[in-house]
């Protein structure tokens, strides 16, 4: 190995919540973006203020930006329209409905019991009197007290709090050693301090961004999954004898993804102070047309996985070489914009492997791959490795929400003189002649290089064809001008809302029957909820459910979504 070989890294960590809200009502039909913002989005944005000296890339969705200020919002006024945080705030607990009970029941048990539940003998405690009663029906669970659910509320909240917050709020090391009899001033000040947490967050972002030490980057408005409302065919390029949707193509779809690709950029400028270089597409989805659309709107780069481009590369009769993953790429038919690739496998070793390890080992073993990637690297080159993943979802499989995995990497990775963190947009300014030059792109996603996860199965296939009828009778609602300004703008809204790709995620029977089950009511609410703000009736075939059932019922806590 020659002593002076260097290798670059660039992590970017995806923070994304599909919208949860029920727009016809307001309410939040699910608490995931709190929650997550509260334990995970806290936490990351404390591993770096603790590690100046690691850069990395944060993408922020718009959507999930306007749930957080919503939710900060509500702490604020103390108008709560999620349904667990106005049973928190509540004065006593002591006549919930039966409703209220099943709710507090179904979601507060966290699925990850191994280390969310376990570790808390007071709230396993909880979860071991209510197994007595589990399955007995209403009767027997009206057995439990205000005092069960009060206690069962604080220490979901309590065990759904970063890791960093405990280790500098004293309120919550308080309340885990009290553990029981939570009062309603004790409530109120976990209230008051999540309130804090959530008002703060967006501002703890730009204060990294604007010392240089991450780059901000955003994916379109309400994360559609672009290359599908361009052209549903896009699926058969990496799967050419995929199932596609009875309508031919989505009405109107380049003109929509201009539109989600422009209020993510002014999104960003708001919050942030100024347009982000680059965006990270839904799914890391990618297809030639939504490259020049990205380009055209004046962003510098995107991403997506090695699955991706391994597609491509064999389109373009090039020979694979691993070499080939560490750098970025411009595609013929859209040069203006350049394209990084993730390293699937150390990618997925962070989201799904590590949890399972000790921290250091952990981090030792992949300062370890990167040493093996530079040593393989052609003579001459500096190899740039893209770790790209959620940046919320696997860190409540690791102990202590990944604490002192972050703790080891970041230090360990610092203190490599032959190893440097960078961003996308850092990168390029440094090499603006070191981009491969590939003559063709496959159409595909960073789940399996492919869209499968969001068509071709029935349930997916229908969800999509209710989306393109619902938009067809938009089209024709805004053209007809019986629309004023304001019902113009809320239509607008709302079409975003249905646009976006988690609803086709979650149709199918390999997810959770509950989540399945869940994600369906609301995209054929939000669908119902747009033909009522354009003054029509709600088509009948939104009434039935859409899936069949999903896979095996799913307990209380966060999906775990593949990366």
């Amino acid at each position: 190995m020659e002593p002076d070989r260097k290798l670059e890294l660039v992590f970017l960590w995806h923070m994304h919540q599909p919208d949860y809200r029920d727009h016809a009502t307001g309410e939040f039909r699910r608490p995931w973006t709190y929650l997550h913002a509260l334990k995970d989005y806290t936490d990351m944005a404390g591993h770096l203020e603790r590690n100046p000296p690691v850069h990395a890339v944060v993408n922020f969705v718009p959507v999930l930006l306007d749930q957080i200020e919503d939710y900060a919002q509500q702490f604020e006024t103390g108008d709560y329209r999620d349904p667990l945080l106005r049973l928190l705030a509540r004065d006593s607990l002591d006549r919930m409905d039966p409703g209220e009970r099943r709710l507090v029941l179904a979601t507060c048990f966290p699925d990850n019991h191994v280390r969310m539940v376990a570790p808390y003998p007071r709230f396993e405690r909880l979860r071991n009197l209510y197994r007595q009663l589990e399955g007995q029906g209403e009767a027997a669970a009206a057995y439990l007290s205000g005092t069960f659910f009060t206690d069962l509320l604080v220490w979901y909240h309590l065990v759904w709090t970063g890791e960093t917050e405990r280790r500098s709020q004293p309120l919550l090391a308080e309340l885990m050693t009290k553990g029981e009899g939570f009062t309603l001033a004790e409530r109120r000040q976990l209230l008051a301090l999540m309130g804090q947490t959530m008002r703060g967050l967006i501002p703890r972002y730009r204060a990294l961004a604007e010392r240089g030490q991450i780059e901000l980057s955003a994916t379109p408005d309400t994360h559609p999954l672009a290359p599908l409302l361009l052209d549903f065919a896009s699926a058969r390029e990496a799967q050419p004898d995929i199932p596609l949707p009875k309508a031919h193509f989505y009405p109107g779809g380049r003109s929509r993804i201009d539109r989600h690709i422009g209020l993510a950029r002014e999104s960003h400028a708001r919050r942030f102070g100024r347009p982000p270089e680059g965006m990270w597409p839904a799914e890391g989805a990618l297809s030639v047309p939504l490259l020049s659309q990205l380009a055209a709107q004046g962003c510098r780069w995107t991403a997506s996985s090695q699955g991706v481009l391994a597609n491509s590369l064999r389109l373009s009769h090039i020979e694979p070489a691993t070499s080939l993953l560490y750098h970025p790429w411009r595609i013929e038919a859209a040069p203006g914009i350049a394209v990084f690739f993730r390293d699937e496998k150390l990618s997925d070793l962070i989201g799904f492997e590590y949890a399972k390890w000790h921290g250091r080992d952990a981090a030792q073993h992949f300062v370890d791959q990167l040493a093996r990637i530079r040593d393989e690297a052609p003579a001459g080159e500096t190899p740039l490795v893209c770790v790209i993943l959620d940046g919320e979802n696997a860190w409540e499989h690791y102990p202590y929400n990944a604490y002192f995995f972050f703790e080891d990497l970041y230090g360990l990775i610092a203190s490599q003189p032959w190893l440097a963190t960078t961003t996308c947009t850092e990168w390029l300014a440094r090499n603006p002649e070191r981009c491969g030059k590939l003559p063709a792109l496959v159409a595909g996603s960073w789940v399996y290089g492919t869209f499968s996860t969001w068509i071709g199965d029935p349930d997916k296939n229908r969800a999509w064809d209710l989306l393109c009828d619902a938009k067809q009778a938009y089209d024709l609602v805004m053209d007809s001008g019986r629309l004023d300004a304001d019902a113009r703008r809320a239509a607008e809204a709302q079409l975003a809302v249905c646009e976006g790709s988690d609803w086709f995620w979650w149709f199918g029977d390999y997810n959770p029957r509950e989540a399945v089950e869940s994600f369906d009511a609301l995209f054929r609410a939000n669908l119902a909820h747009l033909y009522r703000l354009l003054r029509l009736n709600e088509p009948p075939q939104l009434a039935a459910p859409l899936s069949r059932g999903g896979g095996t019922p799913e307990g209380g806590g966060a999906m775990r979504r593949a990366s």
